[in-house]
């Protein structure tokens, strides 16, 4: 497998200027990953409260009332080990900064949508965004938090905005639905996207990047399809049975992709999921910079 070098320091040749990428300013860093991070969690639910105000003022039918939920959770589910590998090609920074950068843009599009199919755009767009977006930050959390004391601590707080940020969803849709108007449970995510991107900015370092890894394009078109494939079997149960031949169907194909997926990881020369990962329950083994680590080795 290719390696990548993406630690969270400045590129070679280049001071980075104040305490970008500083030791020092590790926590500051988990508010940032963290302000993300809810951001993208409490997206999942805040918007179904506000669903039937918006479908009054749209004027959509309930049978197309689900996509604006669906539209969110199939571009995020299917395309997330895509960004994690993008993550290795860009580098994590920056991965992150596109990530928050068009998760705001696509929740102030939501916000101003004129009709259904703008609106249902606007969640994909949200979905497509906040698969770059979680993985990186996941990554970036491993490489500020060096100390295994630390780490476990910065990872509990990160594991404990996402829990939260379900639960707030729902409150803060009630909310904003009931005092101004369901638009603003789109537009509440620019005041988080806004202070994430500007911190972003001055706390990650950029990366340094000396060889990047290849694309698994086989890998990766029937990983995205089979995700694809299961998540939107699992909603079509919310509005017809586990019966029902599209629900089957649709999880069915979803896992005989997934296991043609598990066979081209086998075969390939630089695998999306290579199987060791998998196989090896050590759960020491991390994703770094494209290459697998364990116990700070550097396997390729």
């Amino acid at each position: 497998m290719s390696t990548s070098i993406d630690r969270g320091a400045p590129a070679s040749g280049k001071k980075d200027p104040g305490l970008r990428g500083s030791h020092a300013v590790r926590w500051w860093v988990l508010v940032v990953i963290g302000m993300a991070q809810l951001m993208v969690m409490l997206d999942a639910t805040v918007v179904n409260i506000a669903l039937p105000h918006a479908q009054q003022d749209l004027g959509f039918s309930n049978g197309s009332r689900q996509w604006v939920i669906t539209g969110y959770a199939l571009a995020f589910g299917s395309l997330l080990l895509l960004g994690g590998r993008l993550g290795d090609l860009l580098g994590r920074r920056t991965l992150f900064v596109i990530g928050v950068a068009g998760f705001g843009a696509a929740s102030v599009l939501g916000g101003s949508a004129g009709s259904f199919e703008i609106l249902v755009a606007a969640r994909v767009a949200q979905g497509l965004f906040a698969a770059l977006l979680a993985p990186a930050a996941l990554s970036l959390l491993s490489v500020t938090f060096t100390e295994p004391s630390e780490r476990a601590k910065a990872f509990g707080i990160f594991s404990a905005l996402g829990g939260a940020g379900g639960a707030i969803g729902l409150l803060l849709g009630g909310m904003l639905t009931e005092w101004a108007s369901w638009r603003w449970v789109m537009y509440v995510n620019v005041a988080f996207a806004v202070p994430a991107l500007i911190g972003a900015l001055l706390l990650l370092a950029k990366p340094a990047i000396t060889k990047k890894p290849k694309l698994d394009i086989p890998g990766i078109v029937v990983v995205s399809a089979a995700l694809f494939a299961i998540v939107y079997g699992f909603a079509h149960v919310e509005s017809t049975s586990w019966t029902d031949p599209v629900t089957l169907g649709s999880i069915i194909v979803g896992a005989v992709l997934l296991a043609v997926f598990a066979w081209l990881e086998t075969k390939v020369a630089h695998p999306l999921l290579p199987p060791r990962l998998v196989l090896d329950p050590d759960p020491r083994w991390f994703i770094h910079g494209g290459s697998l680590t364990r116990e700070g080795s550097l396997i390729n």
